[in-house]
């Protein structure tokens, strides 16, 4: 059963723990911080943990001192063996050496008291496990294993099949789990869950688990998918919610008067004097922006404005992990006012006290903000302060929403991911390699970890058939068996002594995406960029990287060579990274948003209602107004009850459908309408996708009547028509090589021959032609590429809910329209190919936008 928790007094707590510990404690901190109070009298007890609560409340202390205190009584009584008794799992590496770290100074300081009270204590070891540890610290921990194992999801698959090393973990007490926000989302967090089960197999008793999470909803499925279930039953799970505790301070600025007036220029100019006064004005600033490229180029913008030797700096994955780490160490010592980040500071590395956070654009998500914004004032008691600066009307609508619901802690939900097939296929071999299983005994253990507690036992057979080498079209293709499998007996083993190198070598969800090394010409490595921006890159080309300007000098295999230049702009506007997806939860407030902006403009109260419920400046209350305004004089207002459509019908037919529901939902809906579209009028349809809806676009010589755009609502055969779409799209081809890559289909690393990531598209292009020809799409490598297309790429699930409301709950609005309307605007200039230059793209808008303003007159 999940139930919520209670806070226990300080004397309770201190009653349970080592003497020395509480000494300790007492000396350190006098006090314990709200996560503290809630969970370590329920680890005590034995009973699983869920903690919620902000960066800086003392939540990773809360999570370990039960099992300190533990090790610490056995130390005090010469009891401590040498086996692991707790292990902590986090997806960074970089914050794995953060905890040992913060394990160890602890564990100092008590040993130094006990050592001035003549207490003789046997060492309590810590120890990292990761991908870079080297084979003679493994063997260090092989012959002495840590007391308290830090590791990665990765590695915790490994040593699991690890004959001797998992003997060390067969009497575990405590599992804790950080970040469950960030894993359970993905691949890898149902990674994670099979390891989870496969060592609570292994464990002579039960295992206490712990997660940590920062800002996450619902709370409830995050519990069940830490704990997971036994015969068919959730596990039990105390949930410690304290994310209540933090003070915010959020609001939402536009830079500029007014938006759609403004050139490029001026607008680019007042953002980043914006952020230069909000840097100059703070002791220590994180600014958060969406995508890398837009991360270089606020940080050579900066230092344009602040001075070349201003202590600011860029953090993204694209840089190479010396440069990241400098970055976090300058940061931790107080050395940067500034440093600007795509997503890579989110999670919860310590990067010591900031005081200010700045989105720019928005971060899609309620939870992300939160996160986001959580980074700064670090400690429980201080206000975590965020400014989110917006230069686009759309951004600026869904920031007031968002910032407001983030002031009210109201959250989007999560998706976790159903059983996904490919991860399976990996846990199968795994298991394969411990031991002979048979096919109930595994399909129970494989059933307890929530993502896949639904697995049906004819799917299981499938990715064992598949696995056991039973397809000879796929040997000719070099695809062989890893598990011997007996439909006879339902047994199923290891095959060969090989398997066990391919699964070291090849396990993990990760993809290999293509990434082109920068370096300059005496060799020194800058960064990497994505092989598609470097295919762009012309000779004399000036890009931005790591805040310094390069120019492109030649390109070498799979590097390219540049030298640095200064004071020269930028002819490379940027490279490609994929926008974070709004949320399908926040997408919704927004239309309710929109319908209360309505009324308001009927009752002529916007501006005062907008300025008193919402944490917006005046220019962003004042822009919001007149935008809704334009919309409604122009076309008609999209809302939670009313969907718009609006034809523009020129040189080529473009539709306008305003389904706000998040780009991940639109994708799949305007796929379906632009196949369904082509089915019917025999032509190719071009579609073009936002968060707040899409456009499908016709030749000149094909119209959509009115009853043939509303046939295109129908939800039957939805996910039917969505299958057929995909087929032959670069997105089936991508994500069938990340599939067939983590089902052991295509290798990556067999014997330490590295496969590139070329060759693996060239093998996955031949087997997805073989597959769909011979198998079809239930084959468990094919169904889980669409599974993982519709599903957590695309959000068939609340397409399909918002589709079923249209013409029942949400009425249905055609109208035509001369130009795009201020709602379309977006939309219209993203299908517009040649736009690529943000200069470009606002000139467009700007003339759209003085058509409308014409228009409108003249009907006034």
């Amino acid at each position: 059963m999940i139930i919520q928790g209670k806070p226990h007094d300080d004397s309770e707590i201190l009653q349970l723990l080592n003497p020395l510990l509480r000494e300790w404690f007492m000396q350190k901190y006098g006090a314990f911080t709200p996560p503290q109070k809630y969970a370590i009298v329920e680890a005590f007890r034995g009973n699983n943990v869920l903690i919620s609560s902000p960066t800086g409340s003392g939540k990773t202390l809360a999570a370990f001192m039960t099992a300190i205190s533990r090790l610490l009584d056995r130390a005090m009584n010469g009891e401590l063996e040498d086996r692991v008794y707790a292990v902590y799992v986090s997806p960074l590496k970089a914050l794995n050496n953060d905890i040992r770290r913060n394990l160890e100074e602890p564990l100092e300081e008590i040993y130094s008291l006990a050592e001035k009270k003549g207490v003789k204590l046997q060492k309590i070891r810590v120890a990292v496990r990761t991908g870079d540890t080297d084979s003679s610290e493994k063997q260090k921990q092989l012959r002495k294993p840590p007391h308290i194992l830090i590791t990665t999801p990765e590695s915790l698959a490994i040593v699991l099949c690890s004959p001797k090393f998992s003997k060390a973990l067969k009497k575990l007490e405590f599992l804790i789990v950080d970040e469950l926000h960030s894993l359970a989302e993905n691949k890898r967090g149902s990674h994670l869950t099979l390891s989870v089960e496969r060592l609570q197999e292994i464990q002579e008793g039960r295992m206490t688990r712990i997660g940590l999470s920062a800002t996450i909803h619902p709370l409830e499925d995050v519990a069940r998918f830490l704990v997971g279930y036994e015969n068919g039953r959730e596990r039990d799970c105390v949930i410690a919610d304290v994310t209540f505790e933090k003070k915010l301070d959020i609001s939402v600025i536009s830079p500029v008067e007014n938006l759609f007036s403004a050139t490029a220029e001026e607008i680019s100019e007042t953002l980043y004097r914006t952020l230069a006064e909000m840097v100059l004005r703070s002791r220590t600033t994180l600014i958060f922006t969406n995508t890398r490229s837009a991360t270089e180029r606020v940080v050579f913008h900066l230092k344009k404005l602040l001075g070349r030797d201003f202590p600011v700096a860029a953090h993204h994955s694209s840089l190479s992990k010396e440069v990241r780490l400098e970055v976090e160490e300058k940061l931790k010592r107080g050395e940067l006012r500034c440093v600007v980040s795509s997503t890579s500071l989110e999670l919860g590395i310590d990067i010591g006290y900031i005081d200010l956070v700045v989105l720019i654009g928005s971060p899609k998500s309620i939870n992300r903000a939160l996160q986001r914004i959580g980074r700064s004032g670090h400690r429980l008691h201080e206000t975590s302060v965020g400014r989110i600066v917006v230069v686009d009307h759309d951004d600026l609508v869904e920031c007031a929403v968002l910032a407001r619901e983030a002031l009210n802690r109201r959250l989007d939900r999560i998706h976790i991911p159903e059983k996904p097939l490919d991860v399976l296929c990996q846990h199968v071999v795994g298991m394969a390699i411990e031991r002979r299983w048979k096919v109930d005994e595994a399909l129970r253990v494989i059933r307890r970890a929530y993502p896949y507690r639904n697995l049906s036992r004819d799917e299981f057979v499938s990715v064992l058939r598949y696995l056991s080498g039973r397809y000879s079209e796929l040997e000719e293709k070099r695809v062989y068996g890893k598990i011997w499998f007996d439909e006879e007996t339902m047994e199923f083993g290891r095959r060969g002594k090989m398997v066990r190198p391919i699964y070291y070598l090849n396990t993990g969800t990760i993809p290999d995406e293509v990434a082109v090394a920068v370096v300059t010409k005496d060799g020194k490595m800058v960064g990497k960029v994505e092989e598609e921006f470097a295919e762009r890159l012309v000779k004399g080309d000036i890009f931005v990287l790591a805040g310094k300007t390069f120019r492109f000098l030649r390109s070498r295999g799979m590097k390219i060579v540049v030298e640095e230049v200064r004071d020269e702009k930028p002819t490379v506007p940027s490279w490609f990274s994929e926008q974070l997806p709004l949320s399908y939860d926040l997408a919704l407030r927004i239309q309710e948003f929109r319908l209360e902006m309505e009324r308001r403009l009927e009752e002529g109260n916007a501006l005062s209602w907008l300025m008193r419920e919402f944490p917006i400046d005046g220019n962003a209350a004042r822009s919001i107004v007149e935008y809704f305004d334009e919309q409604r004089r122009f076309s008609v207002i999209p809302h939670i009850e009313r969907l718009v459509v609006e034809k523009l019908e020129e040189d080529r037919n473009y539709y306008f459908f305003h389904t706000l529901i998040g780009r991940r939902a639109n994708n799949a809906v305007a796929r379906v309408f632009a196949y369904r579209v082509g089915k019917v009028k025999r032509c190719n349809v071009q579609f073009t996708v936002n968060d707040n809806g899409f456009v499908l676009i016709l030749p000149e010589n094909r119209v959509l009547r009115e009853d043939e755009i509303r046939s295109l609502f129908r939800t039957e055969n939805f996910r039917e028509d969505l299958m057929e779409s995909l087929m032959k799209t670069e997105i089936l081809r991508r994500r069938f090589r990340h599939v067939a890559v983590r089902s052991f289909m295509i290798l990556r690393n067999y014997l330490g021959r590295e496969k590139s990531v070329w060759r693996q598209q060239l093998s996955a292009d031949t087997l997805l032609k073989l597959l769909l020809k011979n198998f079809g799409r239930d084959f468990p490598v094919i169904k889980e590429t669409f599974r993982e297309i519709m599903e957590d790429a695309m959000d068939v699930a609340n397409a399909l809910d918002y589709l079923s409301r249209v013409g029942r709950e949400v009425e249905l609005e055609i109208t035509r329209v001369p130009y795009p309307s201020p709602f379309g605007l977006n939309l219209y200039v993203m299908g517009d190919e040649d736009v690529v230059l943000m200069e470009d793209r606002r000139k467009v808008l700007r003339e759209l936008h003085q058509k409308i303003l014409s228009y409108l007159a003249a009907q006034s």
